[in-house]
């Protein structure tokens, strides 16, 4: 599955996944209102007849999002999966699923995988501290948070964080996962409808380039280092628990557009997964998850089968 990004989930690379065989997702909110979602999944829709996501984050905000109209746009539209993520999506299930709509909830600790179990989620993404974006507060990376989802889980779930090839994918099977999500691997793509600066950036970058910011304000995120970052940690480190976002607001605001349309690298901080200390080219959606597939088949076939009869 490819997870939502924003200004990277355009119906561009939805339909590329889903056409490549796997399950592409249109960010909602990256659509600046509700008819523009709307055109934006028939977009989708001209350009597969495979089954695509919406992902539809639910943010803390003084001025939320038209949210029914968002999701009144994504049944109208015939989407049959929805990936939410944020806050608790409870008050928007019933019109989901009353409409047939799968939910996967995108979890960063067993706890929240468990509630959205509870509330009739049909499958959670449990999302490793390796993740790009935001990982929550516990810092569990997933050779640690996919075996204890396992163990406490009844629905279905996919690993996400550190994703990135058929070494990935054999691993999340086999801590219990049904499945991969993958973010920053796939903004690594031909179509990818995002900056090449933005790819480049990725494939120059390694596993030791991230950094966590907004700590101090519980709204960890995971993002490539630049100067912008840098700028913000130092003011992280000087205000201390005193700092408020708007403290920050140079850093963090409108910084998508520039970033991904623009290619202003330095712009602000975006979100980046450690991940990218294992991508190394810019392949296809279909050569890419080809290559996951060939990989992973030739370390069961071949390791794991060998290991077993050997």
């Amino acid at each position: 599955m490819q997870g939502g990004m924003h200004y990277v989930g355009l119906a561009e690379l939805a339909a590329a996944v889903s056409n490549a065989g796997g399950l592409g997702t249109i960010t909602g909110l990256t659509q600046k209102t509700a008819s523009d979602l709307a055109n934006e999944i028939a977009r989708c829709k001209d350009m597969t007849d495979k089954p695509f996501a919406v992902n539809l984050t639910f943010l803390p905000t003084l001025n939320p999002p038209d949210y029914p109209a968002y999701v009144k746009a994504i049944i109208e539209g015939g989407v049959k999966v929805v990936e939410t993520a944020g806050r608790n999506p409870q008050s928007v299930l019933p019109y989901l699923k009353d409409a047939g709509i799968k939910v996967i909830h995108k979890c960063t600790s067993v706890r929240h995988a468990l509630k959205a179990q509870s509330i009739g989620c049909d499958a959670v993404s449990v999302d490793g501290f390796e993740c790009g974006g935001h990982p929550g507060e516990d810092d569990i990376p997933n050779m640690i948070l996919l075996p204890r989802a396992a163990d406490e889980l009844e629905i279905p779930f996919l690993a996400s964080g550190g994703m990135a090839d058929g070494r990935s994918l054999v691993a999340s099977l086999a801590m219990g996962a049904e499945g991969m999500n993958m973010g920053t691997r796939f903004m690594a793509t031909k179509e990818a409808p995002i900056h090449e600066n933005v790819k480049q950036a990725i494939l120059d970058a390694t596993e030791l380039d991230t950094r966590l910011i907004m700590r101090p304000l519980r709204n960890t995120e995971r993002v490539l280092n630049n100067p912008a970052v840098e700028r913000l940690l130092e003011k992280e480190e000087t205000l201390g628990k005193d700092i408020k976002f708007e403290d920050i607001l140079e850093e963090v605001a409108g910084v998508y557009p520039k970033v991904m349309q623009q290619g202003t690298m330095d712009a602000g901080a975006w979100s980046c997964g450690m991940v990218v200390g294992l991508i190394h080219d810019i392949p296809t959606c279909k050569e890419l998850i080809d290559r996951i597939m060939k990989e992973a088949n030739e370390i069961i076939q071949k390791r794991l089968v060998g290991l077993v009869n050997g």
